[in-house]
């Protein structure tokens, strides 16, 4: 709370809103523990490299600038630095210099990195579908993929701006 801020000026949660927000926090949290745990014990890949990857490989000649990269997994750009010099150290991805601006930096989806992606690929569905997507009715997911888009363009500029995450 800021100095002119006071209790009386909040609207506390009722208890059926504690208790979905409690709800959402603890499922979030053991979801993704479950599929980071799952994923990195049968690829050997971390969420955020395989995030990375996917991200990649949908792009167009399997290369995107590193800002593009970093604001579209909301990462800093030293997160994303280290995570690229890691996954580059082990063949999966290259930077090179920007085509069209020598400034820029852009990361590279490597043939080792791409096949990294397709091994991994299967496991990691099985293990979303199996924690997500079947434990809810089709009625849930879509529900809850829609509650999750709103939430996120709530967020658009909040917080860490985009120029933060990427450095620019």
């Amino acid at each position: 709370m800021t100095s002119t801020t006071t209790a009386t000026d909040v609207q506390w949660l009722s208890e059926g809103q504690q208790g979905d927000w409690r709800a959402f926090r603890d499922a979030s949290a053991r979801l993704m523990g479950a599929l980071g745990h799952e994923l990195e014990a049968e690829s050997g890949l971390s969420l955020h490299e395989y995030e990375l990857l996917v991200r990649l490989s949908e792009a167009p000649g399997r290369q995107l600038r590193m800002s593009e990269l970093a604001a579209g997994l909301a990462h800093s750009r030293s997160r994303l630095t280290h995570t690229v010099r890691r996954m580059e150290d082990a063949g999966m991805v290259e930077r090179r210099a920007c085509a069209s601006d020598a400034r820029g930096v852009e990361a590279v989806l490597t043939e080792a990195g791409w096949q990294r992606l397709v091994a991994a690929a299967p496991g990691h569905v099985r293990s979303v579908r199996r924690h997500l997507v079947d434990v809810l009715t089709p009625e849930q997911l879509t529900a809850l993929g829609d509650a999750m888009r709103a939430v996120n363009a709530g967020l658009d500029g909040v917080g860490c701006p985009s120029a933060v995450l990427t450095g620019e």
